[in-house]
């Protein structure tokens, strides 16, 4: 059977979001389905079941998961254990200073992932430029790898001292734990970062190797469905670097799918800046567990080279994405001192809000957006749940009482400090990086996000909110944009001036030959690979580099000019110090076809009509304010209509305020422009 379309799925904490493009027409249908926290695979296949294509002819299908991120947030991960270097064995838990022990007599370091029982280590050791300066223990490995296997370890960690510049004690261990522990997931540090700083490295390891087992579970299980129903096209993951992988490679790498599901909406926004010409872009997605908020920059999602997940150090690429636990089901409650507060805690998927009414007694945001008045059982979420009123008053009834407050001025407090909170992961990706926020339009998406969009513009200044196209499902549709994606380091600290180019150029082709291969097998050929080269820059005696591209044919003067300007820029100085390079990097992308947005009909008589009103609660003085609801699906391009006004759509709903004009753009992208601003 020819295949006809494609599908990304992006499995959140509360629904599952699915897109499907249709190859002979060019339409992208949005849509949702519950998750199902229980049985991780019943919601994918329930979203392909509500898509026009069945499996058959679907040529290429992209998904996102929070499943490993869920893991470690739940600490629900593989029983795991490390192997390091005889004398190193402590390295992963003693990590790096954190100065906030320094100042902060409240901090407490979260919980660990292992204790110093899982710790393990085997007398060999190379040296940093990859000598060997003693032999690999083959005796005493064999003894370490019956340990674990008689201790019932699920998973292990490798991590040898300079395996990133000689790897053959780490290729060796893991032989001999396949002969002596046939059973166990083993992760090799190496594999996933050849590059120096030992903890980092070690960390990304033990990450990958906590979620390993259960990531492999799931997309064998997965796999295993779909071909069952007949799919034989591409299957893809999204991954926290912004790009994507086979999930055969995502099988052996799973910690790079920690990010895997917010990454689809920062790739949705970069390409969605290009579409509609604005470059700088602060992007809030709000789903139903939590929020993630990131920036793209000159058309481009910001890139760092390493993350951090609860001060773990990932040391491979990752988007900049600040998460915070305020989603639709964040559960409101009272602290110690008798303050209100909103999340992170969360109703999820199951039962979900109360108004979902499948069990849930927790009053949440989605219970306070309803009862204000945002939201209305005449537009069902997803088109099929229909939110019930009496059970969100009801939630919300034993609080308010407490505060002395009625249901709908405790709703109103809800959305404000639910508001306040976005408000500081705005501002901690922008002001506190030096940032002007006024400098950006605000991209919201993601089935909350409009809800609150205009208040956090008007709070920061932001004079421009963007609506995008199916904003409830737009992570799942920036999936389908994911080129596929692999980075190569490798650390060679050497100073710049004098370097010896010939040497330079040896290392990338090495890299580059092994890019090619990894392309090919994923199956790209040359004409669909892009090879790009950069080098991590510091000043001699500095800790931190700064990353500077590598044109092809560049030479040192080059790379010592772009060095100069961006360490100006993020630092803003320059000075005559030694330099010198720390890292090489080569980024390799097979490139898939990008589908295009379709331009939206414009109106030729007569203008936008609404087909209600909605009473909503705006403060004790304005209890009753009456905002004009539109269908999304009825405006067309250049319709304007003033606030206030709801403008509910099949996946979300977005709220305009009295002062804030609206106007559609060519490619059904709503632009509000934020009064007072």
């Amino acid at each position: 059977m020819t295949s006809t379309s494609r599908v990304a799925i992006d499995v959140g904490g509360t629904f599952t979001d699915v897109v499907e493009l249709l190859a002979a027409t060019g339409e992208i249908r949005f849509d949702k389905v519950p998750t199902t926290p229980a049985q991780p695979t019943e919601a994918v296949l329930n979203a392909f079941g509500i898509t026009r294509t069945g499996l058959p002819e679907v040529a290429m299908f992209t998904h996102g998961t929070t499943l490993g991120l869920n893991a470690l947030l739940t600490r629900t991960g593989a029983r795991t254990a490390v192997i390091g270097t005889a004398g190193f064995r402590d390295v992963y838990l003693l990590g790096r200073t954190d100065r906030r022990t320094n100042y902060d007599i409240t901090y407490r370091p979260p919980p660990a992932l292992l204790e110093r029982y899982d710790t393990f280590e085997v007398p060999e050791r190379s040296l940093f430029d990859g000598s060997v300066h003693r032999p690999l223990d083959a005796d005493a490995a064999r003894v370490v790898a019956a340990t674990i296997a008689e201790r019932g370890y699920d998973s292990v960690a490798v991590a040898f001292l300079h395996a990133y510049a000689n790897p053959a004690h780490e290729l060796r261990m893991r032989e001999i734990l396949a002969e002596v522990a046939p059973g166990v997931a083993v992760t090799l540090s190496h594999e996933l970062s050849r590059e120096y700083r030992e903890y980092e490295r070690t960390s990304t390891a033990v990450l990958d190797a906590y979620v390993k087992p259960i990531v492999r579970r799931y997309l064998e299980r997965l796999e295993g469905e779909l071909r069952g129903g007949g799919f034989e096209g591409r299957f893809l993951m999204t991954r926290s670097g912004g790009g994507a992988m086979t999930a055969s490679v995502a099988r052996e790498q799973p910690v790079s799918l920690i990010l895997s599901g917010p990454a689809g909406g920062v790739i949705g926004a970069s390409a969605f800046s290009t579409l509609i010409g604005e470059p700088n872009l602060i992007t809030i997605d709000m789903g139903g567990t939590s929020l993630d908020a990131s920036l793209v920059v000159d058309g481009e999602p910001v890139l760092h080279q390493g993350a951090e997940f609860e001060q773990l150090p990932i040391n491979t690429p990752s988007l900049y994405i600040h998460t915070i636990g305020a989603g639709g089901g964040s559960i409101a409650w009272l602290d110690d001192a008798g303050v209100l507060q909103v999340g992170p805690q969360s109703a999820g998927a199951d039962p979900g809000p109360a108004s979902y009414g499948r069990g849930g007694t927790a009053p949440t945001f989605t219970d306070a957006a309803l009862t204000v008045g945002y939201l209305g059982a005449s537009t069902p979420l997803g088109g099929r749940l229909v939110l019930d009123d009496a059970l969100a008053t009801a939630a919300l009834k034993p609080l308010a009482g407490q505060l002395e407050l009625s249901p709908a001025a405790l709703a109103r407090g809800i959305i404000r400090i639910s508001t306040a909170k976005i408000t500081g992961a705005v501002r901690a990706i922008t002001v506190e990086v030096g940032r002007d926020p006024k400098d950006f339009a605000l991209l919201s998406f993601g089935g909350g996000g409009g809800l609150v969009a205009v208040d956090v513009a008007r709070e920061l200044s932001i004079p421009t909110v963007i609506v995008p196209p199916g904003q409830g499902a737009f992570s799942a549709f920036g999936m389908l944009f994911a080129d596929v994606q692999h980075d190569f380091a490798q650390t060679s600290v050497m100073p710049l001036a004098g370097l010896d180019e010939t040497r330079l150029a040896a290392a990338y082709d090495a890299m580059a030959e092994e890019a090619a291969s990894a392309l090919a097998a994923d199956g790209f050929g040359p004409a669909a690979q892009v090879l790009v080269r950069s080098v991590d820059v510091r000043y001699s005696g500095q800790e931190h580099s700064v990353t500077v591209p590598v044109p092809e044919g560049g030479r040192v003067g080059s790379v010592e000019q772009a060095f100069a300007e961006l360490h100006e820029r993020q630092y803003g100085h320059t000075m005559d110090d030694p330099i010198e390079i720390t890292t090489l990097r080569l980024r390799a992308t097979g490139l898939v076809d990008k589908p295009t947005l379709p331009r939206l009909p414009r109106r030729t008589t007569g203008k936008p009509l609404p087909e209600a009103t909605r009473s909503v609660y705006v403060s004790a003085e304005k209890p009753q304010e009456s905002y004009a609801l539109y269908s999304r699906e009825d405006l067309l391009a250049g319709d304007e209509l003033a606030g206030p006004a709801v403008i509910a759509e099949h996946t979300a709903t977005t709220v305009v305020h009295a002062g804030d004009l609206l106007r559609v753009g060519d490619h059904g992208e709503l632009i509000i422009t934020v009064e007072g601003v």
